[in-house]
């Protein structure tokens, strides 16, 4: 079943709705300005792709029949040292238009997507690179970007959680953010623990 929340801004109604199954994605179109990581007809399909997988949610702020926002949540790829923990949960992306930011409407998603009952069986990791970033539309330098995302993350219960992940390592800016819900195990948490960390021939460091 779809949650819908009703969103009110200055630039009109936006409703909050997910998870989305692909066949209602596939009746929307894309705004033009959800250029950040592939172009939109693309990502819409990309979107729909999530969908498919298993654990894949995709929540969107819809505006008429147009996406101008949305999160992807789904388990981490199949390269990332994170799919060998069964309940880790990826949120892979976040993505607001140009035309809708100063909405409240990042908040508003993030929040819609967190209280999923769903959300509480899982740690909720998120890997923040740089060079998503859309600091020339913002005009954030990628230290003050990196302040409001790890905010924005926060506000869900997110927290930072030091890794030498490579993907993470590769530059100073970037961050790991992971949220632990109720229902996992203090067994889950542990092996977590024990994977931020890897010695150089990639065998997880025993923490125990």
């Amino acid at each position: 079943m779809i949650q819908q929340v009703i969103h009110e801004t200055p630039k009109g109604t936006v409703f909050i709705e997910g998870p989305c199954p692909g066949s209602y994605l596939a009746e929307l179109t894309m705004n033009d300005k959800l250029t950040n990581f592939r172009p939109p007809d693309k990502q819409k399909d990309a979107l729909i792709m999530i969908t498919e997988m298993p654990h894949g949610m995709i929540y969107i702020a819809r505006h008429d029949k147009e996406i101008v926002g949305y999160i992807t949540f789904h388990r981490p790829d199949e390269s990332s040292r994170w799919i060998k923990h069964s309940h880790v949960l990826e949120l892979g992306g976040i993505e607001i238009s140009s035309d809708w930011r100063r909405c409240k409407i990042a908040e508003n998603i993030l929040q819609t997507g967190f209280a999923n009952p769903a959300m509480e069986n899982f740690i909720v990791i998120t890997m923040e690179m740089c060079w998503h970033w859309d600091t020339r539309n913002t005009k954030l330098d990628i230290w003050a970007y990196q302040r409001v995302l790890c905010n924005l993350f926060g506000s869900v219960g997110m927290k930072r959680t030091p890794t030498d992940d490579p993907d993470i390592i590769e530059h100073p800016a970037n961050v790991l953010m992971a949220r632990t819900g109720h229902n996992v195990t203090n067994n889950d948490v542990v092996l977590f623990e024990s994977m931020r960390f890897q010695n150089k021939y990639g065998d997880a460091v025993n923490l125990l």
